[in-house]
């Protein structure tokens, strides 16, 4: 049996990481910043992760949630704490794509409407709701396509507003950043009117940091910066650190029915003691707050660069436009310098290194970046 072949590969085999640092099945060291498409939040094969994983395996792996498991009730407790959320309530999951699906699920039950408004150019997953309402007809199925979405354009609210005052609308879901599209921000005011045109024509407001959350902007949630509460939160990625969780936060409005949700792996035994090993680890080496400074000194420095057109993000979740094109520039990133980056749209370079990149490791970036550009 072959692999079905749908991904397009670099000719490299990570076999071990640490830190900032990924070595391949050859010895090659590379400098990771791109941290798995924003997934490596502490660095890989941190020791308090490590040995959580380790200890838990020993004890019980899995079993299904018919049980209690009360872990998942620590786990809410902390990221309760840290986010800023202790009043609302979280559903467990796998993966960004289902925290999405069950948000959306969770507005139809809650509003009794079923038609979703999502922005243009956003990316939200593969799974049938969640590739519905993102904007990529390469990606959807003639099955996707059965659902109600309305797409509008970042930042437009009067075409918001128009949508709304039909008053079928179950949900707006945005991205605190957009990530795919080439890193684009939701302006402050913009966000703060969507969440009061969301109640004021009830609709529920869903923010997508699946991406943008877990302290890669600065903040815990990128849609802080704005200073809003969206109804319902949607997180996955650097939650786990590799390990595949991901969660819904839900408004202490929403009222919970018995099997109106479900998962057979979500919430499991190594996926709680994994995240609840991140957040020590984000809270005990204070990574939200150098995940902002070390941002803010990378921007700043390749904002000197003359080769750089546009710098786009926040904290550690920045897009890059350049002369020459970047493709060519991650090329040689990667080959030559053994650095890991990522694409977007547009021409973009992505950089999600793991919130705890040092200075060193981005003056290293920075040195080796100069090479390719018109500096």
């Amino acid at each position: 049996m072959n692999l079905f072949d749908v991904y397009t590969l670099w000719d490299i085999e990570p076999v071990r990481a640490k830190g900032c640092r990924v070595w391949d099945r050859d010895g090659v060291e590379y400098l990771d910043f791109y941290g798995g498409h924003a997934v490596i939040s502490i660095g890989h094969s941190h020791p308090v992760y490590v040995k959580a994983i380790q200890e838990q395996v020993e004890k019980i792996g899995f079993y299904s949630n018919s049980v209690v498991n009360s872990l998942q009730a620590e786990l809410a407790e902390k990221l309760g704490e840290q986010s800023g959320y202790p009043d609302y309530s979280l559903f467990l999951c796998n993966s960004g794509a289902e925290a999405n699906e069950n948000a959306l699920k969770l507005a139809s039950f809650h509003t009794g409407k079923k038609r979703i408004i999502a922005f243009r150019e956003s990316f939200h997953g593969r799974t049938s709701g969640a590739v519905s309402i993102t904007d990529n007809a390469s990606i959807q199925s003639p099955f996707n396509t059965g659902h109600e979405v309305t797409f509008v354009s970042l930042n437009d609210l009067d075409a918001i507003v128009c949508e709304l005052e039909k008053d079928d609308v179950a949900a707006v879901i945005a991205e605190g950043i957009q990530g795919v599209a080439g890193i684009f921000v939701p302006e402050n005011n913009f966000l703060q009117q969507l969440e009061k045109a969301c109640k004021k024509y009830n609709a529920v407001l869903i923010l997508d940091e699946i991406q943008s959350g877990y302290g890669r902007t600065g903040k815990f949630f990128a849609h802080q910066y704005a200073g809003i509460q969206p109804d319902i939160i949607t997180v996955a990625k650097g939650m786990g650190n590799g390990f595949p969780i991901g969660g819904v936060l839900i408004s202490p409005e929403f009222k919970a029915k018995k099997g109106m949700l479900g998962t057979t792996f979500g919430g499991n035994y190594l996926a709680c003691v994994a995240a609840i090993a991140v957040l020590k680890v984000m809270k005990d080496e204070s990574l939200v707050e150098n995940a902002s400074e070390a941002g803010n000194y990378l921007q700043n420095e390749l904002s000197k660069y003359n080769g750089i057109k546009e710098i786009r993000g926040r904290g550690l979740m920045l897009g890059i436009e350049s002369e020459p094109e970047f493709s060519d520039i991650r090329n040689r990133l990667l080959f030559k310098s053994h650095i890991f980056t990522g694409g977007a749209k547009n021409n973009v370079m992505r950089l999600l290194p793991p919130l705890s990149v040092s200075k060193e490791d981005i003056a290293l970036f920075l040195e080796e970046t100069k090479k390719y550009l018109e500096v």
